[in-house]
C-alpha cells in the first residue's frame, strides 16, 4: 500500500491506496500539537501495510538532503511546529520510502500527472488562499535546490489605487502580504466571499497575481500555470489576470493561449493529496 500526507497549516489530509492508485481511502485530521497529530497519524496508518509514503507538508521545510535538518519544518509562523523533525518522526515508525517536499509541489505533481497539466512536462501550481505558495515541476520533477520555492514572498508593485501596507509579518507588501486572504479581509474589513461584486476589489487582485505569473513565466517557462486556493473560488479573477497577464507581458515571451496557460485545478481540492500518492509511486 501507498500512503500520503498532505500536511497543511490547519489540518492533515492522510491517503492510502493501492500501487494504481485505486481503492484511495482517506481522512482529514485538524493540525494540532505535534505529538497530538502524529498520534492520529500513526492511528490511521498502522492499519495498513505501507511501501511507501509521500509527504508534501506546510513550510518552509528543508528539503536540502545533505543538511543536517533535513526532513524538518523550520521557520513556520506554527510555533509548535517549528525545527520539528516531520521526516524523522515517520521513518522511525515506518521503515519505507518517504517522498518529502512541500505541498505545493506535490499539488504541482498531482497537476502534471492526474489534472490540468496532463500531456506537459512542466507545470506551476499556486495556491492563493490563507496564505500564498508556488511550487513547479520542471522536466517531470519537482522543482529544489539549496531550498524549495517561496513564490508568495517575491516583492511586487503596488497597484496605484492601493494604499495598503500589507500583511506579510516578513516583508510586508510582497505578494503574499497584498494578494493572499488576510491581506484582501485587512484591506476591506470583509472577507473575499463577501466582496464578490466589487470589481475594483478583483482587478487589484488581478494586477498583483498578474504580476507574480509575468515573473514566474519570465523565470521558469512553464507549459501550464494552474491557480488553486479559496480565493480562486472566486472564478471573476481568472479572466482580469489574463487579461492584465497579456498587458503586463506586452508579447515579450510566447505563451501557450491564456485560456489554456492560466487556469484552474483539474483535481480541484484534491491537488494535493494525489500528488502526495504518486510521488510515494516514484519512491518504489
Amino acid at each position: 500500500m501507498l500512503g500520503a500526507i498532505e500536511a497543511g497549516g490547519t489540518k492533515f489530509v492522510l491517503a492510502v491506496s493501492d500501487n494504481n492508485l485505486e481503492h484511495v481511502e482517506k481522512i482529514s485530521i485538524p493540525t494540532t500539537t505535534p505529538e497530538e497529530t502524529f498520534d492520529k497519524v500513526f492511528e490511521f496508518f498502522d492499519n495498513y501495510t505501507l511501501e511507501a509514503i509521500g509527504v508534501g507538508s506546510f513550510g518552509p521545510i528543508d528539503v536540502n538532503k545533505n543538511s543536517t535538518t533535513y526532513g524538518y519544518v523550520t521557520s513556520t509562523p506554527k510555533l509548535a511546529w517549528q525545527n520539528v523533525d516531520f521526516l524523522g518522526k515517520l521513518k522511525e515508525r515506518y521503515d519505507v520510502p518517504v517522498s518529502w517536499t512541500t505541498d505545493v509541489n506535490a499539488a504541482a505533481y498531482g497537476e502534471l500527472k492526474k489534472g490540468a497539466a496532463v500531456g506537459n512536462g512542466s507545470c506551476l501550481y499556486l495556491t492563493v488562499g490563507t496564505g500564498i505558495g508556488g511550487g513547479a515541476v520542471i522536466n517531470g520533477e519537482p522543482l529544489e535546490g539549496y531550498g524549495h520555492p517561496e513564490m508568495g514572498h517575491i516583492p511586487v508593485r503596488m497597484h496605484e489605487d492601493d494604499t495598503f501596507d500589507g500583511a506579510c509579518p516578513y516583508h510586508g507588501n510582497c505578494l503574499e502580504g497584498l494578494a493572499a486572504g488576510p491581506a484582501i479581509e485587512k484591506r476591506y474589513d470583509k472577507k473575499a466571499q463577501y466582496l464578490e461584486d466589487r470589481e475594483d476589489v478583483w482587478k487589484i487582485e488581478a494586477y498583483y497575481l498578474a504580476q507574480a505569473l509575468m515573473t514566474y513565466t519570465l523565470t521558469l517557462s512553464p507549459e501550464k500555470i494552474i491557480l488553486g486556493g479559496g480565493v480562486m473560488k472566486q472564478t471573476q479573477l481568472f479572466p482580469l489576470i489574463r487579461d492584465e497577464f497579456a498587458r503586463l507581458i506586452n508579447g515579450y515571451v510566447a505563451t501557450p493561449a491564456l485560456e489554456e496557460y492560466i487556469v484552474s485545478p483539474g483535481l480541484k481540492d484534491n491537488a494535493g493529496i494525489t500528488g502526495c500518492l504518486l510521488l510515494a509511486q516514484k519512491e518504489l
